[in-house]
């Protein structure tokens, strides 16, 4: 529903999250505000059959992609503000989770300042779907009773680093946005003390068909870039989550004794 700039009753805005990328793994909150959505601003990697449940409304890409053309985040939060002002229904549909990696804060900071009302529609991280998929808890009693969720992309006057080397003892890590510096991490994780043999999972485009999985070791990691553990071309096109921890070791010595991978993924072991 359009409405004219100068309208009393700004619209209203929702941070809603893609979950990893299938589209029945959406939440029915997620579905139901795409489908009465006056405008929609996507992140890149959101499957066409997802956005195609907002056929009512505007499309805007606004996505951010390493070593490509990205959206500047002011420019995304003066837009959003813009929509709410001329529409009442205006998306923001992030990746994953909104509030993980997704810098939500950010925009829900902007519309506050600007007055615009909004709200947070949680939706499935990756490293949930991640996990799922290979059929492996992220805690395990006994084994793993606690989890670091962790990127190395970082904002000015950050140092990714520091936060790796704070978590480096936590049983099971998950890192996001981080196949780029994947062996520059492995070899960090080294350092501050992880042993070599530390099972590792990789996982691209995880809960779609085309997902790539491969599972290695810390050391392995570090000799090798991810598109090659995954017998990729060139660099992953899709999302990439790289998790490691003793709660993968059992996944490990399955594919290293060939067990057959889940139907419908492409596996590597490494």
């Amino acid at each position: 529903m359009s409405k004219t700039a100068d309208s009393n009753l700004p619209g209203k805005v929702w941070l809603v999250g893609a979950g990893p990328g299938a589209a029945d793994l959406l939440t029915l909150r997620a579905a139901k505000l795409l489908a009465e959505a006056d405008v929609v601003l996507h992140d890149a990697l959101i499957l066409e059959e997802v956005l195609a449940l907002a056929s009512r409304a505007k499309r805007i890409p606004v996505g951010k992609r390493c070593g490509r053309h990205s959206t500047a985040q002011r420019f995304i939060n003066q837009q959003l503000i813009h929509a709410a002002r001329t529409h009442a229904v205006v998306v923001r549909l992030k990746g994953g989770d909104p509030m993980l990696f997704g810098r939500a804060q950010e925009e829900m900071d902007a519309l506050a300042d600007a007055g615009i009302d909004y709200e947070v529609v949680p939706g499935i991280t990756a490293a949930s779907a991640a996990c799922a998929q290979l059929r492996v808890s992220l805690t395990r009693r006994g084994l793993s009773r606690s989890v670091a969720l962790l990127t190395p992309r970082a904002g000015t006057g950050e140092n990714p680093s520091q936060a790796l080397r704070a978590n480096a003892d936590v049983p099971t890590l998950a890192l996001y946005m981080a196949s780029h510096e994947s062996m520059a991490i492995a070899h960090e994780l080294l350092t501050c003390g992880r042993a070599p043999e530390t099972p590792v999972a990789i996982i691209e485009n995880a809960s779609l068909p085309s997902s790539r999985e491969s599972l290695t070791t810390l050391s392995g990691l570090a000799a090798r870039p991810v598109s090659e553990l995954l017998g990729t071309d060139g660099p992953p096109e899709g999302a990439v989550l790289v998790m490691l921890g003793e709660v993968f070791r059992e996944a490990l010595a399955q594919r290293n004794n060939q067990i057959a991978p889940l139907s419908g993924h492409a596996s590597n072991a490494a």
